[in-house]
């Protein structure tokens, strides 16, 4: 029995396994990635909590099924809504038992601690096979300048317009920027990063610069950078930007050598957040990064209300300087339009989540009409798209707008990766990028991952989650307008007299 693998004709034997070729590549909260040594490509394996370390939660079929969940939701959902070239769906896998447990011994030793809370499954052998896109083979490798990848997670990047929003808060300032000082709060992060996605979302380069330069210096988990496929930056306490200044010289330094000393570091790292920026506004379908396809409109979709956090650190001018939209095609165009399906937020969907959860504790035999655990086919997708826009009180249209919450969820916390790759004098590829000063050429790839179903019972928990952020955000504004106000008074009662005399 084989594997297909989409690689140059390349099949993968699975009675060959060999945990030996493979190398621990990441993980996230419920899955941890594997990479292959030698052909393009990744597996994707489930996780647990380290309790269930000797004893499977699920059957094997259950885990399958999981798995399969996970492709379909891809392949049928989500590569419709956000673009055929951005979504690489994958394939499910059942992979030998004694080879995954030879690969989890493997890989144990390389994980981060902070992970180690969760153990890989090794009971199923169930994996997603997937591309591995931290490489492009579309053109030759230079040893000297091999691939380079850049992952980020965008977040969010609207500000709610429902009208079932309570707390105005919420209106004016972006839920990443309020979730920063809960997760500070609670020990997730010792610094508090400075990005703020509806920079990124604006469409304006220079706000656009501005959140990615944010994201280079407080990368947390929403920016990494790899070389070759292996991780050089980001997850990381300390970070080091002359250090990654120095690995990415012989990308983006300048060949003339004009520039010395200690602004060589500087330049390097304003390269690269111009050609981010450029992979991020281009449609792929033009010769150069953000120029609009011809005969279509530019404009992406427009969220209601402001288009600014006022958490954000962005002088007033910037902000005032015109309006700006995505160009539409683009991967944050495509990433926001699927964002905006949730339109009513977690406070009006809630409601009609309990309407769900009354008519399944009355009709449990209705759970699978109306696809709450999937299957996520064509006619899940249908649901989504025809929802209808005003409620008629039918648990048809409070299903939809789950589903349509659920998506919109999944769309907030997917990866975008910009995979580069340094062209000879002699290739044109497309598309391509150029980049000032050096006019050195890339061709490149951008992906969406990280496209999995939320769960449908996570939707208590997020309205939960919403509250704590929202109270906690306002609770730490209150105190530092109290502590503000003391200080002024202090500053009064200490004041020194001053006795003037003047003559009679």
């Amino acid at each position: 029995m084989v594997v297909n693998i989409h690689h140059n004709g390349c099949v993968m034997e699975l009675d060959k396994m060999d945990e030996n070729d493979w190398k621990y590549h990441g993980e996230g909260n419920k899955s941890l990635v594997v990479s292959h040594s030698q052909l393009s490509h990744v597996l994707r394996l489930l996780k647990y909590p380290a309790e269930n370390a000797e004893h499977s939660p699920q059957t094997t079929e259950q885990a399958f099924r999981h798995i399969q969940n996970i492709v379909d939701f891809n392949k049928n959902i989500m590569k419709p809504l956000l673009g055929e070239k951005y979504v690489h769906h994958g394939e499910a896998v059942k992979l030998p038992l004694d080879f995954v447990r030879q690969l989890s011994l493997k890989v144990q030793q390389e994980r981060p601690e902070s992970r180690c809370d969760k153990v890989m499954d090794t009971f199923s052998g169930c994996a997603v096979c997937l591309p591995n896109l931290t490489q492009i083979s579309s053109c030759h490798i230079s040893q000297h300048r091999p691939p380079l990848c850049i992952e980020i997670k965008p977040k969010c990047g609207f500000l709610p317009f429902s009208r079932h929003v309570s707390k105005e808060i919420k209106r004016k300032v972006c839920r990443f920027c309020m979730h920063q000082h809960f997760k500070l709060a609670n020990g997730k992060w010792k610094t508090m990063s400075r990005y703020c996605p509806l920079d990124l979302f604006s469409g304006n380069k220079q706000r656009m610069c501005f959140a990615i330069k944010r994201l280079l210096e407080e990368p947390q988990n929403n920016f990494k950078i790899f070389k070759n496929g292996e991780l050089i930056y980001g997850c990381k306490e300390d970070v080091d930007l002359n250090g990654l200044a120095q690995q990415l010289k012989p990308y983006f330094y300048p060949s003339n050598g004009l520039i010395h000393g200690h602004q060589s570091s500087k330049v390097v790292l304003n390269e690269l957040i111009q050609v981010i920026c450029g992979a991020l506004l281009s449609s792929w379908d033009s010769g150069r990064a953000g120029e609009p396809r011809k005969g279509e409109p530019r404009k992406g979709p427009a969220p209601e209300g402001r288009a600014h956090c006022e958490a954000g650190l962005l002088h007033r001018d910037m902000l005032r300087n015109g309006n700006h939209y995505l160009p539409k095609d683009c991967v944050l165009s495509k990433i926001l339009q699927a964002q905006m399906l949730d339109s009513l937020d977690i406070e009006g969907l809630y409601p009609l989540y309990k309407r769900v959860e009354r008519h399944l504790e009355e009709f449990p035999k209705e759970r699978s009409r109306l696809q709450i655990d999937g299957p996520y086919n064509e006619h899940f997708l249908e649901k989504i798209k025809n929802c209808p826009s005003e409620d008629d009180g039918s648990i048809e249209y409070a299903v939809g707008k789950v589903h349509q919450y659920r998506v919109a969820m999944t769309a907030k916390d997917c990866s975008v990766m910009i995979t580069l790759a340094p062209c000879g004098e002699d290739e044109l590829p497309e598309p391509n990028l150029e980049i000032q000063p050096s006019k050195r050429r890339f061709t490149y790839s951008v992906s969406i991952l990280d496209l999995d179903p939320k769960p449908y019972e996570s939707i208590a928990h997020q309205y939960k989650l919403d509250s704590k952020i929202v109270n906690y955000y306002l609770r730490s504004l209150q105190s530092k307008q109290e502590a503000a106000v003391s200080s002024l008074y202090l500053e009064r009662d200490h004041e020194d007299c001053t006795l003037v005399f003047h003559p009679v």
